[in-house]
């Protein structure tokens, strides 16, 4: 069994169009019911504003399959700790046997989830995209920015936070890295009535976007809602949506923002269903389209194999006899 850290994993995995393609991938044999996906193990926390989340999925064909556990505890920022942790492990698909520990810390969480967000734009989006609105200022809104600048050429990104420090910051921080436009702002109106595309990466239980904000042909990519008590989009999101797209239905009416809607489950379309047939994604530029992402086990699934198989390649990691 090999165990890799977090240093060794970011050499190898970055949020490159790699990575994209090989979640991408994931979505597809998702579609094609190609996959034993089950239910989220989630234990709350609620004395410590935290919730761990146990995911998992086997691809058949695949020789190994991951089992992920990821936490969020959002007091960590008042002891000076990231609010998301976790680590992965494959298990050989054919005896079960553990087969690599990865001690990533989230990253390859945020690595997967942010590669999911970057094909809902491709496949969704307008190819006009150009400004940009992320609501959230932490890791996930980073590498949402960065995986959608990987299949989108950006002019300008509005960034807001609940504290106007961390949009700063994190303005700064993209300006310097993709060398486009960063601005912070305190309001979110009026940069959200000029988006062609508007991340809502938060872990609200109230909603942040309004429906009476959004331009004809916005894309909305929703990612934080990923438990029964998180909510983003409000009800005239989903009303003026022309078209409903989430990763997995099975979650998303259950724990992301469609369950808070009356919406039925045939007006909405899973991901990999408009990879798969162009015509259920985006098909002229006035459409105002959503994707809600819930997250999979089948994305940890992908990116996990993918890690491994760099790693691998590049020698790392520490052998344990078992």
């Amino acid at each position: 069994m090999k165990i890799f850290t977090r240093e060794e994993i970011e050499q190898f995995v970055k949020v490159d169009l790699e990575s994209i393609q090989v979640v991408e991938q994931g979505f597809v044999e998702l579609a094609r019911g190609n996959t034993i996906t089950p239910p989220i193990l989630r234990v709350g926390v609620e004395q410590h504003n935290g919730e761990v989340d146990v995911k998992t999925a086997y691809v058949k064909g695949y020789e190994m399959f991951c089992i992920k556990v990821s936490s969020g505890f959002f007091n960590n920022k008042q002891l000076g700790l990231p609010t998301g942790n976790g680590m992965m492990l494959l298990i050989c698909a054919r005896t079960g046997a553990p087969k690599a520990i990865f001690l990533d810390n989230g990253y390859l969480t945020d690595v997967r989830t942010a590669a999911a967000g970057a094909i809902a734009a491709k496949h969704l989006a307008s190819d006009k995209v150009k400004n940009v609105v992320v609501i959230g200022a932490g890791s996930q809104a980073e590498y949402q920015v960065k995986a959608l600048a990987q299949v989108r050429l950006l002019e300008k990104v509005f960034v807001y936070a609940n504290e106007f420090e961390n949009s700063v910051k994190l303005s700064k921080k993209l300006e310097k890295e993709l060398n486009l436009e960063a601005v912070p702002i305190r309001s979110l109106r009026e940069s959200v009535e000029i988006a062609d595309l508007v991340i809502t990466a938060t872990p609200s239980k109230d909603p942040v976007l309004k429906g009476d904000w959004l331009k004809k042909g916005v894309h909305v990519t929703a990612m934080g809602s990923d438990a029964e008590h998180k909510r983003e989009l409000d009800q005239l999101v989903i009303t003026k949506a022309d078209r409903l797209v989430c990763d997995v239905k099975a979650q998303a009416f259950q724990l992301g923002e469609y369950h808070h809607a009356s919406v039925k489950e045939d007006a909405v379309v899973e991901l990999g269903e408009a990879i798969i047939n162009n015509q259920l994604g985006r098909t002229t530029e006035e459409e105002i389209t959503v994707c809600d992402l819930t997250g999979t086990g089948v994305q940890d699934t992908m990116i996990a194999l993918y890690a491994y198989k760099m790693l691998i390649e590049a020698g790392l990691g520490l052998t344990i006899e078992n």
